[in-house]
Order: C-alpha cells, then sequence, then structure tokens
C-alpha cells in the first residue's frame, strides 16, 4: 500500500539569539492542514527551526512519505549536501572538528526519520511563497504567546 504523501512546511523564530523563541509547522495531507507550534524561553533560531521539523514529524501516526520546506539552508544543506552523514561519520564533530551544535534535537530527528520517507526543499525565507510566509508569522506568534 503506498504510503500518503504529507507535505510540511517549517519555520522558528528568536527574538535575540539566543533569547525567547517559537517555531510553526504547517502539514499538509489530502486538503487538510493542521498547524502545531510552541516556544522556548532561552534558545537560538537554529533549535526553533529544529524543533519546528522535529515536532512536524512526530505528529504523523503512520509512515508516510513527506516533503519538508523550509527556508533553514542549515537544515536542508544537512541534509541535501551531506553534512548530516559527515558529521555522525566523525562521531558528530564538524569539519573544524568543533562538537556539532543542537546534537539532541539532530539525533530526534533521525530517529523520526527513520519512520518515513523524507525530503527537503530549501525555500527561499521572507519572498512570495504564501505558506513560508504564513508558518513565519505563527513561528513569531508563538515567540510572543511563549
Amino acid at each position: 500500500m503506498p504510503r500518503k504523501h504529507v507535505t510540511i512546511y517549517t519555520d522558528g523564530a528568536c527574538s535575540g539569539n539566543p533569547g525567547p523563541g517559537g517555531w510553526a509547522a504547517l502539514l499538509l495531507f489530502n486538503g487538510r492542514e493542521r498547524v502545531v507550534t510552541g516556544a522556548e524561553k532561552d534558545t537560538t533560531n537554529n533549535r526553533m527551526e529544529l524543533d519546528a521539523v522535529v515536532e512536524s514529524l512526530r505528529v504523523l501516526k503512520e509512515p508516510c512519505t513527506v516533503s519538508v520546506h523550509t527556508d533553514s539552508a542549515y537544515i536542508a544543506n544537512a541534509f541535501n549536501d551531506g553534512w548530516i552523514d559527515n558529521w555522525q561519520r566523525r562521531g558528530w564533530m564538524t569539519a573544524g572538528k568543533k562538537p556539532v551544535k543542537n546534537q539532541d534535537l539532530w539525533k530526534d530527528l533521525l530517529r523520526l526519520m527513520a519512520q518515513h520517507e523524507v525530503s527537503f526543499v530549501k525555500v527561499k525565507g521572507h519572498a512570495d511563497d504564501e505558506l513560508n510566509n504564513r508558518v513565519d508569522r505563527l513561528a513569531v506568534e508563538a515567540l510572543k504567546i511563549g
């Protein structure tokens, strides 16, 4: 039986870096949508970007084919340019021999991705992508509600 295809738009926001942050994800399937959001009192923008992807995959109830649309080069490049494979091969060290930041979230993400077929689509932030702009607004709202 073919897997359901879910399109997900994610974004993270941070006021100061570090500072209070928010994240949002919009899941689209079969003409329906679901919004999930969250916030942290003291975090970074990259952690919020990662949280958005992690938490969006966490709400899926069965294995799916997933297209994650993100304006985060940090996330898109990690998978599309093979950074994550290199980090793991080097024992979670960067090319500069420093520990990879946010390892806890990267590892959570990899565990969740193992249940699904996930691809990452890099979108231009704050441009003409209506759904990316929507999750940006939702992430900023989540940050303010915190």
